[in-house]
């Protein structure tokens, strides 16, 4: 078997439980709450100082560095889309004011050129506001599926990150733990025997 070649996610800890990183070329969507940590995982891999980076704001006022494609139609946004590391923020955006079927084409077919070169396309997909039948559609259709969990027990939230699919590699059989900081999500890399 061929390996896989691998672009590093931008966390530590990610990278380590997916044996080095995202598969060069995938199509990556997370999802989970709007408060699960998605934007900081997407501000690591954008971030990241090895590679050329694009981070598209639809969804808010874009902070420095970021491109403001808030008025962007589909098009241009397309046309957009440059380097290796390019994060859409947020494919909900795209869901809501395009609808399923222009979003899982922008997905599947806009997005060919740059996963074709070798770049890595990540979306963010806001968990709790879209049908069941339109997550399914989207999930199929990425490469890579990340779930962020976040869930309060007593005083305390317990986050954990799931790779739910990962193309060309075995999935990890345990979801990880991780934690919110100043610096972003820093993921454990220990496991605990019982």
């Amino acid at each position: 078997m061929t390996p896989v070649k691998k672009r590093s996610t931008g966390i530590a800890g990610l990278d380590l439980a997916l044996d080095g990183g995202f598969p060069v070329g995938a199509r990556i969507v997370v999802s989970g709450s709007v408060l699960s940590g998605l934007e900081h995982l997407a501000h690591q891999f954008w971030k990241t100082e090895d590679e050329t980076g694009l981070y598209l704001m639809l969804d808010a006022e874009p902070t420095q560095g970021m491109y403001d494609a808030r008025e962007l139609s589909l098009k241009e946004l397309g046309a957009a889309l440059q380097g290796n590391r390019i994060v859409v923020d947020s494919l909900s955006t795209l869901i809501h004011n395009y609808g399923i079927d222009a979003a899982a084409e922008f997905l599947t077919h806009t997005t060919r050129d740059v996963v074709d070169a070798g770049g890595n396309v990540l979306f963010l997909l806001y968990k709790g506001i879209h049908t069941p039948v339109e997550e399914v559609c989207l999930m199929r259709a990425a490469d890579v599926v990340l779930l962020l969990r976040q869930e309060l027990h007593g005083n305390e939230f317990e986050r954990t990150l799931a790779v739910e699919k990962i193309r060309g590699m075995q999935v990890p059989s345990r979801a990880v733990p991780y934690n919110i900081t100043a610096k972003g999500l820093e993921l454990s890399t220990t496991t605990r025997v019982i």
